[in-house]
């Protein structure tokens, strides 16, 4: 099948947001995978007086991560999909949380804007039409030291693990998705944008490309190892213009 883009990815998220929470809460390690990946983002003090964007919030679930994770910052949540982020908003959350109706691409216009003190995105940037393009907006929305990170299916770049991520994907993932109200074009999407999607090498290359210095990747545990990473790097304090 060819990928989702764009308006129709939205939609085939707002066809999926009734079931969605239910589908990731059966998959082992979802949520704490999650927290994991925003403890490394390494906010200190609780997140105290920290401003934080959760791009691609979903759900809430990531939210929620950065919450449990730093629960002093001041969070700013995005998602494309207003199905998704219906249920988001329909969960409590304290009022230093925000939640906002835009596409990665389209955040200023949406009145995102800096200085963040971190940004997450987490299972976001496989799903960009053009990643470059977004990394370097999201860069300067960071104040300079500001930290990235980046939860995503990144597959290690061995057969091993793009073996696995199949095998799940045919015998669990798409099969349990296709009993929820949008059916399986979502789940079939996702099989197809992760093994199209850069491998850790060329991610990390990608983020440094895009601005970012001190790109490290870091594995989660469970049967993800291998495919789910967290890729955390920052923005320079100095940087040197073009040219």
């Amino acid at each position: 099948m060819s990928l989702l883009r764009d308006d129709d990815l939205a939609a085939a998220f707002d066809r999926a947001a009734g079931a969605y929470d239910r589908l990731v809460a059966a998959s082992p390690g979802y949520h704490g995978q999650l927290r994991l990946s925003a403890r490394r983002l390494g906010l200190p003090d609780g997140g105290r007086d920290a401003r934080v964007l959760d791009l691609g919030c979903g759900t809430g679930a990531s939210t929620r991560a950065l919450l449990e994770a730093a629960p002093l910052a001041h969070l700013v949540a995005v998602d494309a999909s207003p199905g998704m982020l219906r249920r988001a908003r329909a969960k409590r959350w304290p009022q230093r949380v925000r939640f906002v109706h835009a596409g990665a691409e389209h955040l200023e216009q949406a009145g995102v804007r800096g200085p963040f003190d971190a940004v997450f995105a987490a299972y976001l940037v496989r799903n960009l039409t053009a990643p470059g393009p977004v990394l370097r907006r999201v860069r300067a929305l960071l104040r300079p030291g500001g930290t990235l990170a980046v939860h995503e299916y990144c597959l290690s770049g061995a057969a091993r693990h793009r073996l696995v991520w199949n095998t799940v994907c045919r015998a669990v993932i798409i099969p349990a998705g296709s009993l929820g109200p949008g059916g399986p074009g979502l789940y079939r999407h996702l099989r197809r944008s992760v093994l199209d999607f850069d491998t850790v090498p060329r991610f990390a290359a990608r983020l440094a490309q895009a601005g970012f210095e001190e790109v490290r990747v870091q594995a989660v545990p469970g049967w993800q190892r291998g495919i789910v990473h967290t890729f955390v790097a920052r923005r320079p304090v100095r940087e040197v213009p073009p040219g």
